[in-house]
């Protein structure tokens, strides 16, 4: 357990959950798939961002495992294809606005 100087409390297996949440998001390509998700409003095949971000299919579908082991997204296979979906996106578009202060 840690103690915080605002005097709150995290369990280790808090902190290790919220690092491997940050550790995700702290990746220019999967936040850039975070991004392109957020702004369809609607779940995107794996094929979709690797047109739009022009990586190829393997490297998105690698970050996008990373994402779906940290609880950022979902996938669902569709037929042949796996479709990506954001969990959370209220909580994560809050997140990315808190972390965008500490770049002012």
């Amino acid at each position: 357990m840690v103690l915080l100087p605002c005097n709150f409390v995290i369990e280790n297996e808090v902190i290790e959950q919220v690092a491997g949440v940050l550790g995700a998001l702290g990746n220019r390509t999967r936040l850039r798939i975070v991004k392109l998700i957020a702004e369809t409003d609607r779940p995107l095949h794996i094929k979709a961002l690797s047109r739009a971000l022009k990586v190829r299919y393997s490297a998105i579908y690698r970050h996008v495992v990373t994402l779906k082991k940290a609880g950022i997204v979902t996938v669902h296979e569709v037929g042949r294809s796996r479709v990506v979906a954001l969990r959370h996106q209220k909580e994560l578009d809050d997140l990315l606005r808190i972390a965008t202060q500490f770049t002012k």
